[in-house]
């Protein structure tokens, strides 16, 4: 075989071969987390005016000036967080990329790194291109909590980080402040690393808070805490991401990033300043936005008799289908997934794709809600059919 023992056991993701299919197909896709709307006006519009103007070249490598300023300033204003933007902030071409740089700037080929599954699909391959090996600890639905002493014991001496996702994906779970303090306490005691995706950081429902677990006791200087623009501003395609981290992480994760991609689009970076600075009322309206989406998708699911998990964080919603593999004798939540394509019309994600332990999935299928509410409804009448 001409490709690489590393990349052999990729496939295509199957969050984006679910987009696809249902493109041959028709119907409605709750698969891909894009929305179907536009971003906020005054986004695109300083868009327009950046390729107006004199941002055709590239940025400084590890991110525009005044978008690593907008970074520190957010940080410091919501979070309390001392960010240097020239020595903590590092910009990437997405927070999948910046994740990548940073399993690259902080691992050693052989050591462990402690992951909670269900993941986002790209954590164990980018632990595969760094050379470490993923250690999984499991989230047990309904509410995807975690054994503290679970945690404890996937500590070995080779471990060297834990990586989770709050708000995850694709549970939605929001990891509590008593978590976080569990998961401090695991890293002060045995020197990790805490990296941390917080990707969905503005999207958080129920009255529930978004804590950074950098701003614990200890943390900060032992925390690479990712996020980007794409989900909070509608913008999946600008690839905007970053990481803020202690001075001498920054410095891997940008000799990394330097070699992946060199730099992210600088036109959107300058953009992307505007995003960052969009008053508190439209964190506000960007809750309530997606909270009735949830609950619109919420109830729709739950009339067509699947038994749901409710998300408190993100634009995703899980779900426990093995009645309906016995009931239309189908094998398993991919043959599912394809069938609710083919024979309903809905895209979804099977459940499998989120877990290293496969069979933790098999049952289960992720719906997304960051689509209009017509789209919505359309789906949900569509899957009326199964309650029939």
């Amino acid at each position: 075989m001409r490709i690489s023992e590393r990349v052999q056991g990729f496939t295509e993701s199957v969050i984006r071969e679910m987009t696809r299919v249902v493109a041959l197909h028709g119907g409605v896709n709750l698969a891909q987390g894009m929305p179907d709307f536009p971003p906020p006006r005054e986004v695109v519009e300083a868009a327009h005016r950046a390729l107006d103007g004199e941002f055709h070249q590239y940025a400084i490598t590890w991110g525009a000036p005044r978008l690593r300023r907008a970074i520190a300033d957010k940080y410091r204003k919501l979070y309390g967080m001392d960010v240097d933007p020239d020595r903590h902030v590092t910009v990437c071409c997405g927070s999948t990329e910046t994740m990548l740089s940073t399993l690259l700037a902080v691992l050693n080929p052989g050591d462990q790194i402690i992951i909670f599954e269900p993941f986002y699909e790209n954590y164990g391959p980018g632990c595969i291109i760094a050379g470490a090996e993923p250690v999984w600890v499991p989230l047990t639905a309904p509410e995807f909590t975690f054994d503290p002493d679970r945690l404890r014991r996937a500590v070995s001496p080779r471990t060297r980080a834990i990586v989770f996702n709050t708000p995850n994906n694709p549970s939605g779970k929001v990891f509590s402040r008593p978590e976080l303090e569990t998961i401090a306490d695991v890293c002060l005691a045995h020197d990790l690393i805490a990296i941390t995706d917080e990707i969905y950081e503005h999207i958080v429902f129920d009255g529930l808070g978004h804590t950074p677990i950098a701003t614990l006791p200890g943390m900060a200087d032992r925390t690479v805490t990712i996020s980007g623009i794409s989900k909070s501003y509608s913008v999946t395609g600008w690839r905007v991401g970053y990481a803020v981290a202690p001075p001498d992480i920054s410095v891997g994760i940008r000799r990394a990033h330097d070699f992946v991609t060199v730099g992210a689009p600088h036109p959107l970076q300058e953009a992307a300043v505007t995003a960052l600075t969009l008053p508190d009322s439209y964190y506000v309206w960007l809750r309530e936005m997606y909270q009735a989406k949830r609950d619109l998708l919420l109830g729709s699911l739950k009339d067509a008799g699947f038994v749901t998990f409710t998300p408190h964080g993100a634009y995703y919603i899980l779900t426990e289908v093995g009645h309906f593999l016995e009931r239309y004798g189908i094998a398993d939540d991919a043959a599912f997934a394809m069938w609710l394509v083919k024979e309903v019309g809905v895209a979804t994600v099977p459940g499998s794709s989120f877990y290293a332990h496969a069979e933790l999935g098999r049952t289960k299928i992720r719906f997304c809600f960051p689509k209009t509410d017509d789209v919505l409804r359309e789906a949900g009448e569509r899957l009326q059919k199964l309650s029939r």
